[in-house]
């Protein structure tokens, strides 16, 4: 029709034409080896809005050759999935896309569970909840729960420049010039959703009137107008935007909640969670590190929720991580033990392995004297053994330099007694 959005119209018509999802698509991985058995099995998709959820049942469909159904479950019936299934029964094995699963009721996801069971109907569920808390255990008994990711601004550059390159379904009958910062702010400011971009840069394209010669220029100041998100940054070179992520980090490494809150709520406008999530977990493991080992699984979990949750509520759990790890004790002690050790692997002849530490499990090991006088640590008090560990070039290295603050404290006290062989007990003991 000739109203449909940009989006809709170059929604990939088969599997070949998807953009990203990779993990699930890529040869070899599950959906690909699902279409090359030809073998439909029901799956249930989650994640963010925009990753390709209707893309892939249909595609899906057309690839594999089958009738294809679909349904929302915001307002569709139980008289709408009979019709479906007595259609299927004339018809054959049809897919069934049935979007927002989860606000269907109990009875009525169970109403397909005897033909997903026969294989009559193969259904492709999509959801932005996650399915183990929302969608019926049995329905999802019968499914593959296939997670999709927000897409790489990369994903959705190839996607605009798709549409502006088709003159069948996209904008190629125009004459357009996206800039560069342009499409770079289409890209990463629709925060991983192909359909908010595409569609951002159809009403860029629609409403600019044309150059003298005919070409429609769509400049930085344009996209941010339609997509209603402020520019990652004012500098044309894409500086800026990594000026302000160095400042979180430095700000979230320098303990200053207030700081590290303001430039949070800067990279929240400007939709690059991606860029966002790298930075908080790179805190968690290099400015925390060992003074609080378990800030990696807080932060993991607070972006999971984010992603989960999505934009606004997804700012909630990045704030409260983005103040526990201003808040938490610091030490780089990880850090600057792997650069040290790093340093000597590259730059120096560090030796061979100690003889007792190679691989004995084969028959003639003992023969070339390898694992012969190997001390078994569990076979002495506490764990110790005196035993050379590091190669004969490297005896008595010392990478691991701990700073001793919050629970690392502990960690200075253990390494010390075990470089003392035992001799120097820790306090806390």
């Amino acid at each position: 029709m000739k109203n449909e959005p940009l989006a809709y119209r170059m929604r990939p018509r088969t599997l070949d034409e998807v953009i990203g999802q990779k993990h699930l698509l890529a040869p070899g991985r599950f959906i690909h080896r699902m279409v090359k058995a030809k073998r439909p099995v029901s799956i249930l998709l989650y994640g963010p809005p925009g990753t390709g959820k209707t893309t892939i049942a249909n595609a899906l469909a057309n690839t594999l050759n089958l009738p294809f159904a679909e349904l929302n479950a915001v307002d569709a019936g139980q008289k709408d999935v009979e019709k479906i299934v007595a259609d299927a029964k004339m018809q054959g094995t049809t897919i069934l896309f049935l979007d927002e699963i989860h606000r269907f009721n109990k009875k009525q996801q169970d109403y397909l569970l005897p033909y997903t069971e026969s294989g009559l109907i193969t259904l492709v569920a999509a959801t932005t909840a996650n399915p183990f808390h929302d969608v019926n255990p049995a329905v999802r008994s019968r499914c593959q729960i296939l997670e999709l990711k927000s897409l790489e601004p990369s994903d959705i550059e190839q996607g605009i420049e798709r549409a502006l390159a088709d003159a069948e379904r996209g904008l190629g009958k125009y004459s357009v010039r996206l800039d560069s910062e342009a499409l770079r702010h289409f890209a990463e400011a629709s925060g991983g959703d192909m359909r908010k971009a595409l569609n951002a840069v159809e009403i860029a394209v629609l409403s600019t009137d044309p150059d003298d010669d005919g070409t429609i220029h769509i400049t930085v100041e344009i996209a941010v107008e339609c997509l209603q998100k402020k520019s990652l940054s004012s500098d044309k070179n894409g500086d800026g935007h990594y000026d302000l992520l160095s400042a979180f980090h430095k700000s979230l490494r320098g303990s200053d909640v207030d700081a590290a809150l303001h430039y949070l709520a800067r990279l929240i406008q400007s939709g690059d969670l991606i860029g966002l999530s790298r930075r908080i977990l790179c805190v968690a493991d290099e400015d925390v590190g060992l003074a609080f080992p378990a800030a990696t699984s807080h932060a993991i979990a607070a972006i999971e929720s984010a992603e989960r949750l999505g934009f606004p509520e997804a700012q909630l759990p990045l704030s409260k991580i983005v103040m526990e790890l201003c808040l938490l004790p610091k030490s780089n002690s990880v850090t600057t033990a792997i650069g040290r050790a790093m340093q000597d692997v590259e730059t120096k002849h560090v030796g061979d392995i100690p003889v007792h530490l190679k691989d004995a499990h084969y028959a003639s090991a003992k023969k070339l004297g390898r694992g012969v006088d190997y001390k078994y640590p569990h076979n002495y008090p506490e764990g110790l053994v005196e035993q050379q560990y590091l190669p004969d070039a490297l005896v008595g290295t010392q990478y691991y330099h701990p700073k001793g603050l919050g629970q690392e404290k502990q960690f200075a006290e253990r390494y010390a007694y075990i470089r003392s062989g035992g001799k120097a007990k820790p306090k806390s003991d």
